[in-house]
């Protein structure tokens, strides 16, 4: 069999769009060495992350050259028996089979955390891609009931595939991540960590008004608030809250930081805090609870699936709630030895292997049964 993948995002600094192809990659290499994968780049660095079995093409970066001309012709060169694309498949991809990953549809549920023409392109590049595919595959309970939902697919189209934390995340000593930190970001100890991306969903600013409180209400302490995560439109108002904050100089921006700079931000952390209002799954939950961390988390969307009773939950929307689980975990040491060990059992609960196993078997599955006709040059033309 021959399999491609529109891995356009490896690369791209895309967070979780980007972890997810990247992983699923790197086990498919070991775990079918009888099919032959195709991953579709946009950066010649991309394959530096990638093993050397996987082949290689290049694809525009520009979105609308990849998805209109670029993968069609990659797929008309290529001839393969299926096609795995994230959220929107090219305009034409003939009698190729198609497999979509949907992570999550905040897009349809929350319109507001996005762009007007970021919320328009996906409401209508999704439902085309969703409908045209063979299956869909997400990763919690919670997306699959609401693409069910949104898109009125059959309950066998769509199926559960959880991401997993990655093996460079795992515990270090917490004395010697945080000479690290400090070498390698000049963070100093003690901290508390958020990762995610600077817009409205992930609630910064919940987070920052709640690290007000407990700082407030211990003015011995000398933590900081460290939040990582890239750059986005959003990222002025958060700036401006900080600026305002009378804890200004103890909260830290790292921006997009590597996955070693994560793992070892996560060892040096006093706790994990996740305060978003929406997630299909919460990666970073998982990263947090495989480096042995107590992590406090919103009890909103799939973030429960995910941490289950390994974390303390509260309501994003409650800044006293959020608060208060903050404050419990850093004044009661023995709770959060408690927490880090039932992070380090959760953890354990999902591997990439699994899920890359399991989604190989939907490759199969899919093109043994998928109907192929000929792409017609004619169409690639018409492009």
């Amino acid at each position: 069999m021959r399999f491609s993948v529109d891995a356009h995002a490896i690369g791209q600094k895309l967070t979780g769009n980007e972890t997810y192809i990247r992983n699923l990659l790197r086990c498919f290499a070991s775990l079918d060495t009888e099919s032959e994968f195709i991953a579709y780049i946009s950066r010649p660095s991309a394959v530096n992350d990638l093993p050397s079995a996987i082949r290689t093409r290049l694809v525009p970066v520009n979105p609308y050259r990849r998805l209109g001309y670029g993968l069609a012709i990659g797929l008309r060169r290529d001839r393969p028996d299926l096609l795995h694309v994230q959220y929107t498949a090219p305009l034409f991809h003939g009698s190729v089979p198609l497999i979509v990953s949907v992570h999550d549809v905040s897009y349809l549920s929350h319109p507001q955390y996005f762009t007007p023409f970021r919320r328009r392109q996906l409401r209508l590049t999704v439902r085309r891609t969703v409908r045209r595919a063979h299956k869909v595959l997400t990763v919690s309970q919670f997306s699959r009931r609401s693409i069910l939902d949104a898109y009125g697919l059959p309950e066998d189209k769509v199926v559960v595939m959880p991401n997993a934390a990655s093996a460079r995340f795992h515990p270090i000593a917490r004395e010697a991540a945080s000479a690290s930190v400090r070498a390698r970001l000049g963070i100093q100890s003690p901290f508390i960590l958020t990762v995610g991306d600077l817009q409205p969903r992930k609630n910064h600013l919940g987070l920052i008004r709640a690290f007000e409180d407990v700082m407030r209400a211990h003015p011995n302490w000398q933590h900081q608030l460290v939040l990582v995560g890239k750059e986005t439109w959003f990222s002025p108002v958060i700036h401006q809250a900080v600026a305002r904050s009378p804890f200004a100089r103890r909260i830290v921006f790292t921006g997009f930081v590597s996955d070693e700079d994560l793992a070892v931000l996560y060892g040096a952390c006093e706790l994990f805090v996740f305060p978003s209002f929406y997630e299909g799954f919460g990666l970073p939950i998982l990263e947090a609870m495989a480096c042995g961390r107590a992590v406090a988390c919103s009890n909103s969307s799939a973030i429960p699936e995910v941490a289950d009773s390994a974390a303390l939950l509260f309501d994003p929307a409650s800044v006293p709630e959020m608060a208060r689980a903050i404050r419990d975990l850093l004044v009661d040491p023995a709770l959060r030895s408690r927490m880090e060990r039932l992070a380090l059992a959760r953890a354990a609960h999902f591997s990439w292997e699994r899920t890359a196993r399991e989604t190989l078997d939907v490759y199969h599955e899919v093109a043994s049964h998928g109907a192929r006709v000929p792409v017609r040059a004619e169409q690639i033309v018409r492009l």
